[in-house]
């Protein structure tokens, strides 16, 4: 395999498709050596085929607003791999989203499905709709017309759509009803569902959890752990939630948040009621952190900037991608940060990744460090085969053994000679080989 040939082909047939290009270009360096000692990869074009999507699916969704004028927006289902499991992968709702934003997001999920264990292939869909300011009656219009297009190519054994940027339980309920009108069928085929009709507990709070989870792992092959780390947390959502209220739990500080406004720096720490407070600012104010000082006055709040300037111990990036840059990541060294474990997908760019890498940081890439998310929503479809719910302390204990096991994963293929655990290596590689060897047992296909 020769990486630089690649990309030129997939930057030809891809022109433009920045986001989707970073991610198939970070797995390629790493899995280089595994793929070229395996021949058997290359007779059956592994490569060619994992980068592809298995389809792409786009369509129009045609709605009514309040005020009685049709709305058209665009819909997309990407279908990347499915050789260890049916499709899974989130759905975002959101202005920004377009086909290489959903195939980068696609393309991780692969690997950060077969990273958790269980069987489930990647896949990604959403909209360029914008919940905000709309009303709860033109979100439900929205999302009948969106899943009247999807209902017929997902399912249960296919493909589980679930919640992401601007899907959340709402949003789910909307989906999932008239999913379940269309089809006639009460079935697990999406994730995300409210406890009282199929949900899982502890799925809101689960990818933050679960970053901690991995984190905590991490200090562990320094003999560390939480106690006393000062933390910075970007985002403003379920990730920065759960893993705000974990790092607390576990003895760290949290100092910081942020919104598309800015950032707020608090340094008695954000925890207990201002968490709480946290939860009802996002619900109510379209997840502007600006209110946060006013409520309480030891805290700062810095307008158009990102949170990453503090010195803190550990820094967990929970908002979107490639919000933490080159310039970033040497502050964050500069200022003595040990480690980084990213809690949004693809949030540092692979400037700021070499920073950290070169400087020995413990570095997390998101398909490790952030898949309790998608851990938990397995778990949700395992739990709806069953027709059973299992507890908060099993599900959080299921979660746990889960980032456990991924970070042991890591290790093994991640650690370089002098002892120093690549975790970006790790990840990929061994996320690779589990979704390679499938495809070799499956055939051409």
């Amino acid at each position: 395999m020769n990486v630089k040939e690649i990309m030129n082909s997939l930057e030809a047939k891809h022109p433009g498709e920045k986001e989707y290009l970073q991610a198939v270009h970070e797995v390629l360096e790493s899995i280089e050596d595994v793929y070229n000692e395996n021949p058997q990869y290359a007779d059956a074009k592994i490569i060619e085929r994992l980068v592809e999507p298995d389809r792409i699916l786009t369509f129009k969704v045609s709605w009514v607003d309040d005020n009685g004028d049709v709305q058209v927006n665009l819909g997309y289902r990407i279908q990347f791999n499915g050789a260890i499991g049916p499709y899974k992968g989130g759905l975002r709702f959101h202005p920004s989203v377009n086909l290489s934003i959903l195939k980068f997001l696609g393309f991780e999920q692969i690997f950060k499905n077969a990273l958790t264990t269980l069987p489930m292939g990647g896949g990604k869909g959403g909209s360029d709709f914008n919940p905000k300011g709309k009303s709860d009656s033109e979100i439900m219009r929205f999302c009948q017309a969106f899943m009247l297009e999807l209902w017929s190519l997902i399912g249960p054994n296919t493909d589980v759509p679930a919640g992401d940027i601007g899907v959340g339980g709402r949003e789910i309920g909307f989906l999932y009803g008239m999913y379940k009108k269309l089809a006639k069928e009460h079935t697990g085929v999406l994730t995300g569902k409210g406890s009282n009709w199929g949900g899982s507990n502890m799925r809101p709070e689960a990818t933050g959890y679960g970053n901690v989870y991995f984190a905590q792992e991490m200090l562990a092959t320094k003999d560390d752990d939480f106690v006393g780390k000062i933390v910075a947390i970007s985002g403003f959502g379920n990730v920065a939630w759960g893993a705000a209220a974990k790092v607390t739990e576990l003895g760290g500080k949290v100092v910081t948040l942020s919104g598309p406004d800015g950032y707020v720096y608090d340094p008695k720490g954000i925890d207990a009621d201002k968490i709480d407070y946290m939860l009802e600012l996002r619900a109510s104010n379209n997840d502007v952190v600006a209110p946060y000082a006013e409520e309480f006055p030891e805290a700062t709040f810095y307008p158009g900037k990102r949170p990453w300037e503090q010195k803190v111990d550990i820094a967990m990036p929970c908002a979107t991608q490639n919000e933490l840059n080159e310039a970033d990541a040497k502050q964050l060294v500069d200022n003595g940060c040990m480690l980084v474990a990213e809690g949004a997908n693809m949030p540092c760019t692979e400037e700021a990744i070499e920073v950290f890498q070169n400087n020995k940081v413990l570095y997390a890439p998101g398909k490790a460090s952030n898949a309790g998310g998608v851990a938990t929503s397995g778990l949700e479809m395992s739990q709806n085969s069953l027709r059973y719910s299992w507890s908060n302390e099993e599900v959080d204990a299921k979660l746990h053994k889960i980032m456990k096991d991924i970070h042991a994963a890591c290790v093994q293929y991640g650690t370089e000679k002098d002892g120093y655990v690549n975790y970006v290596n790790g990840a990929n590689i061994a996320g690779f080989v589990k979704v390679a060897d499938s495809m070799l047992d499956l055939g051409v296909i």
